[in-house]
């Protein structure tokens, strides 16, 4: 078979441009060029071809042993093969974040993603957000019957709002009470996300990518798979949905950018991380989970990791008590362009269990050696004072006052009470008490997923 290539050259003489069909040469075989209407004989064998850029047009390049013969390439419509794929979407409703990252949401949707909906044709319904919690509201609230999919164009804040508004949406549904979520039911519609935020871990970790165009041919082949979800919850009340959570360090970190909103978002988050390693403090926390059945090991090489198998399991709440500077909670890899492994590698996204990632105590250095090493291909998890378990559920009890005694680190409730940051899914959740955290299999339908891992999803 001929290989493909792609480059760009000159219209060359004799071609549509010029209108000449042969140009015959002195000596040795007839060098031939021919105008695009014309067929290749079957006759004549094909040494080359190719796609070349021609004055600014993609043709298709042909090389044979008499002629060379190109021709203009015509968008295909995509509607004829796309339709092959069953699960593939007929019309769906687009939430935009216009303030998402450098506000770019907007451009990136009707610049990059909407025309190959339209070539698909695809129908869309787009809604502009237009404050933090609009596109909750609106889920919560809107017809859905007539979309076969929902498309988010945002950060990881906007795709954990779309994903709570329809979790929520479809407990509602279901008729179950939303203060008091134990078992929750399946998103019915599927969420496909364009990635227009600065980190994207939540895209990074489904697609592989953050390629805005592979986002959207994922979407328009129908390409879905389920992903778990975890539930968040504080005596016994539902609080929320979420993907990943980060306490003790990260959620300090969190709140204190939250103050300071009014930087711009790089310069808030290297502020908020440095001043929250300056008054670097340890949480005394109690942390009870229970091991999940699978024996998955989600870190080769850790010495640290704690396998957990079925006899584990049987032994049910295991506890741990401790003074801690960062507990991470995963259902996902979150992956992003920093951390291209992801904060927990080798994790999959759909298997029914949490990594939980402990640090304990240790000075200041080594806990910076630590998060250093995410972004680098050594080990994270190979020090002493960090452990790694696989987990189905998790409940963390403060057992003092927050560790950071400063006025920036001062956090109240509503209640005025004094509470503790989270970082969910990049937002920021207080709580005044202990939060039980259970990952729930498969409960969310999204778009897209790595291709070498396609044909596990149905």
């Amino acid at each position: 078979m001929p290989r493909l290539v792609k480059a760009r050259v000159s219209a060359l003489p004799g071609g549509p441009e010029t209108g000449k069909q042969t140009v015959r040469a002195k000596s040795g075989p007839p060098r031939v060029l021919l105008p695009s209407t014309l067929p290749v004989p079957t006759t004549e064998r094909i040494l080359q071809r190719g796609i070349f850029e021609i004055n600014g047009r993609s043709c298709d390049v042909v090389l044979s042993d008499s002629a060379l013969r190109w021709k203009p390439i015509q968008p295909e419509h995509l509607a004829a093969p796309a339709a092959e794929f069953s699960n593939r979407p007929k019309s769906l409703k687009v939430l935009i974040n216009p303030q998402s990252h450098k506000k770019e949401a907007a451009h990136i949707y009707y610049e990059h993603v909407e025309p190959l909906l339209k070539l698909a044709e695809i129908k869309t319904d787009v809604t502009i957000t237009e404050y933090e919690g609009h596109a909750l509201s609106l889920l919560k609230e809107c017809e859905l019957q007539e979309f076969d999919g929902i498309i988010c164009v945002g950060g990881d804040g906007s795709a954990s709002e779309v994903a709570q508004g329809l979790l929520l949406r479809a407990q509602m549904d279901a008729g179950i009470d939303t203060n008091y979520i134990l078992t929750p039911v399946r998103t019915s519609l599927p969420l496909g996300i364009i990635p227009a935020g600065s980190t994207n871990v939540l895209a990074h970790s489904i697609y592989g990518v953050t390629h805005i165009e592979t986002a959207t041919l994922h979407i328009i082949m129908g390409h879905i798979q389920t992903v778990d979800v975890c539930t968040f919850s504080s005596i016994g009340k539902f609080i929320r949905f979420g993907f990943s959570a980060m306490f003790g360090f990260g959620g300090r970190t969190l709140a204190l950018a939250e103050k300071h909103r009014w930087m711009p978002p790089n310069q808030r988050k290297d502020f908020a991380t440095i001043k929250t390693l300056a008054s670097l403090k340890p949480e005394n926390c109690e942390i009870t989970f229970l091991p999940a059945k699978t024996s998955q090991n989600f870190q080769e090489g850790s010495r640290n990791e704690q396998r957990t198998t079925e006899s584990d399991y049987n032994n049910q709440w295991q506890k741990i008590q401790g003074h801690f500077l960062n507990i991470n909670i995963m259902a996902i890899p979150c992956c992003c362009s920093m951390i291209p492994e992801g904060l927990v590698p080798n994790t999959r996204s759909n298997n029914g269990s949490m990594a939980l990632i402990i640090a304990r105590n240790t000075s200041r250095p080594e806990f910076v050696k630590h998060l250093k090493r995410y972004a680098t291909l050594k080990n994270q998890f190979n020090f002493p004072f960090v452990e790694t378990y696989t987990v189905a559920e998790v409940k963390i009890q403060p057992r003092n006052n927050c560790g950071c005694d400063t006025g920036e680190f001062e956090f109240h409730g509503t209640s005025g009470k004094k509470s503790y940051p989270w970082n969910v899914d990049g937002d920021l959740m207080e709580v005044v008490s202990e939060v039980h955290i259970k990952v729930h299999p498969q409960l969310i339908k999204l778009y897209g997923g790595h291709l070498e891992e396609m044909n596990d999803y149905k």
